[in-house]
């Protein structure tokens, strides 16, 4: 589904990859891990578009995703939540999630004032789709209210929502349990298990809770220093020498 080949990243000569390569498959939840400053987000920004690589390629589903502009990158099927909620604060929940369909409305200006015909029809269609997101994510008792209105756990949820609504072909998702309390965190857990699940949605977690990566991922990427430590299941992952090195500074007895 995604390659990730050999990707070099650094900026006024300060390493932020080096030398990463991993892949997912379409069914799988891959993790990355490690300390802060390892480079997981500078992987993801690469994926999306954000940064270009001086070395390396990223293909999803064969087409080379390597340079392209974050809008080309999501138009071809890389959603994304981001570490702190980025909501338009003032809108409803449902408002924030049809922001999601923007690259599913294929109606003009002209068609979008007259609202007649197809953008009538549209407009229909893609608030089913966001209606369905609502039920999926149990959002409906906010769906009305403005996000800035919300408790945290369920502006990540919402977050969650908008990159649905993309339809996505792969999932980013950059701490989505960061500042959770532990029923917070519970319930994203489930629900990112359903998107895998139920939708099909195979996704790349970066998360600081080692519980839950340990529990959700079926295989973990450690980084450090934009290096690549090790790479296997969460039981092998845990048990790795290099690992636990890069954690804790020595090898556990």
């Amino acid at each position: 589904m995604l390659r990730f080949e050999d990707v070099r990243l650094s900026f006024a000569g300060v390493k932020a990859i080096d030398g990463v390569s991993f892949t997912v498959a379409k069914d799988e939840l891959f993790a990355v891990i490690g300390p802060n400053g390892a480079g997981k987000t500078s992987i993801f920004n690469v994926i999306s578009g954000v940064y270009r690589p001086q070395q390396g390629r990223v293909t999803l589903d064969g087409v080379d995703l390597t340079g392209l502009r974050p809008d080309k990158v999501a138009k071809l099927g890389v959603a994304r939540t981001f570490q702190n909620v980025e909501l338009f604060q003032h809108l409803t929940v449902l408002e924030n999630l049809m922001l999601g369909r923007h690259h599913h409305i294929r109606y003009g200006t002209l068609a979008a004032i007259a609202w007649l015909g197809r953008a009538r029809r549209e407009e229909v269609a893609n608030r089913a789709v966001v209606e369905d997101i609502v039920d999926f994510l149990e959002l409906a008792q906010w769906r009305r209210l403005p996000v800035g209105l919300l408790p945290y756990g369920v502006q990540k949820r919402v977050e969650l929502g908008r990159a649905l609504a993309m339809e996505p072909k792969l999932l980013l998702l950059d701490e989505p349990v960061a500042g959770m309390n532990l029923e917070e965190t519970e319930d994203m857990a489930r629900f990112i298990l359903d998107v895998r699940e139920e939708l099909g949605v195979p996704m790349i977690l970066v998360e600081h809770d080692m519980g839950l990566v340990m529990d959700l991922a079926d295989r973990v990427m450690v980084v450090d220093f934009g290096v690549p430590v090790a790479t296997g299941t969460p039981a092998e992952i845990q048990h790795h020498p290099d690992v636990l090195r890069a954690y804790l500074g020595e090898v556990a007895a």
